[in-house]
């Protein structure tokens, strides 16, 4: 077993350092700089030769924060660290992931093939928008689930006449495992997405009359379609409505549009720093999460049995 070594990237050091308490390692020492044109300079401040190295960085936008993932993975590569494992808590480009229109990119593809030129010999990331993207990689990659951080908070709550609702057919996997943990019921929000970013509900498939809601979902961006669905489910006799959502990208006005919508509680974990507080949001840590998973890839233990929580659902 090689000496763990964890660092971070610029995107989300409040979570690395989180990450490298739980797993009682400090967090190493790298240099990074932006020189005046843009262009990134990494160097490892300490020796990292035969090490077991984790690289903690987030690939949301701006594309620098995937660039700098890049150009730390060749740095320890050249560094001659023995394992470099990128740990992506979110990863971005993951919409991108199928030609769905003609003369398009399948991005998160591409992603995952620069990943693997710059030479990562593993990757360990957190509920992917699409779980086939695993299937894009030469390498391995292990895919950690948030569900058990959001299951715990709602089991906590103790909110009766529960029901649990997927904002898209997509998401339908994820809200029958939130809907069997929490021993609740299911309905399912068809919409219809006119235009990248804007989506219009259409109909909802099932009994929200009465219900207090969980809205489950991966990410929210522009949360158009989660307030939408808010909406809708108000509209359709729910009477509380609640979210959780593994990445908070939350761009553009999607502050705002929190504050109008009918929504008593979005839980959210970390894998992106919120830009500013907000009244209605809860951050649960994914660092007990990751850090457990780093620390039994060190000791070359299961993975999967900690985290494979939605088997057989």
């Amino acid at each position: 077993m090689s000496q763990l070594k964890i660092f971070s990237g610029r995107s989300n050091v409040a979570l690395a350092k989180a990450i490298s308490r739980e797993a009682r390692v400090g967090l190493g020492g790298v240099d990074i700089r932006t020189f005046s044109d843009g262009e990134i300079w990494v160097k490892f401040s300490e020796n990292i030769r035969g090490h077991d190295v984790f690289l903690v960085q987030s690939t949301q936008p701006p594309a620098e924060n995937l660039l700098e993932l890049l150009i730390m993975i060749d740095a320890a590569k050249r560094a001659s660290a023995r394992r470099v494992t990128a740990v992506i808590p979110y990863f971005g480009y993951a919409r991108q992931d199928r030609k769905d229109q003609p003369r398009v990119s399948v991005t998160a593809k591409l992603v995952a093939n620069l990943i693997t030129s710059a030479r990562a010999d593993r990757v360990l990331t957190m509920d992917l928008h699409a779980p086939q993207i695993q299937g894009f990689f030469d390498i391995p990659l292990d895919h950690l689930y948030s569900s058990m951080l959001f299951v715990d908070y709602f089991k906590r709550k103790k909110i009766p006449n529960l029901t649990v609702a997927s904002p898209d057919v997509g998401g339908i996997k994820m809200a029958r495992s939130f809907a069997k943990r929490l021993g609740a019921e299911l309905v399912l929000i068809d919409k219809r997405r006119p235009q990248p970013n804007q989506a219009e509900v259409m109909n909802i498939i099932g009994d929200a009359e009465g219900r207090n809601i969980l809205i489950v979902d991966d990410l929210i961006d522009t949360a158009g379609t989660f307030t939408n669905a808010c909406k809708a489910l108000r509209d359709a006799g729910a009477v509380k409505i609640y979210g959780a959502c593994t990445h908070p990208i939350l761009s553009g006005d999607a502050l705002g549009k929190l504050d109008d919508a009918p929504l008593e509680t979005l839980v959210v974990t970390d894998t992106i720093p919120m830009r500013r507080q907000h009244a209605k949001v809860v951050v649960r840590s994914s660092a007990k999460l990751f850090a457990e998973a780093i620390v039994r890839t060190n000791r070359d233990e299961s993975i999967s049995s900690l985290f494979d929580v939605d088997k057989g659902i």
